[in-house]
């Protein structure tokens, strides 16, 4: 799957149904080895488009559960971490 493909998808936590992000106003972390997606981090922007910070939550790309057509559904295997 080429990453257009999943831009503009919702990210949904299935264990509590909230809204994480939108996947294309994230940043990934790839494995520079093999190219590998390792993380989608998720900045914390405001009202504006702009970035409140340094802050934003991690996400492992083991833990996306099901991509469909208009979202990505994570289900926690780790607890997601705070950058």
């Amino acid at each position: 799957m080429r990453f257009r493909e999943l831009s503009g998808k919702e990210l949904i936590d299935a264990d509590n149904g909230t809204r994480l992000g939108v996947l294309g106003q994230t940043d990934l972390n790839i494995n520079p080895v093999d190219g590998m997606v390792e993380e989608i981090v998720i900045q914390d922007y405001n009202m504006l488009g702009l970035r409140k910070g340094e802050t934003g939550t991690t996400i492992r790309w083991t833990d996306l559960e099901v991509i469909g057509d208009d979202l990505i559904v994570i289900k926690r295997k780790t607890k997601y971490r705070e950058k």
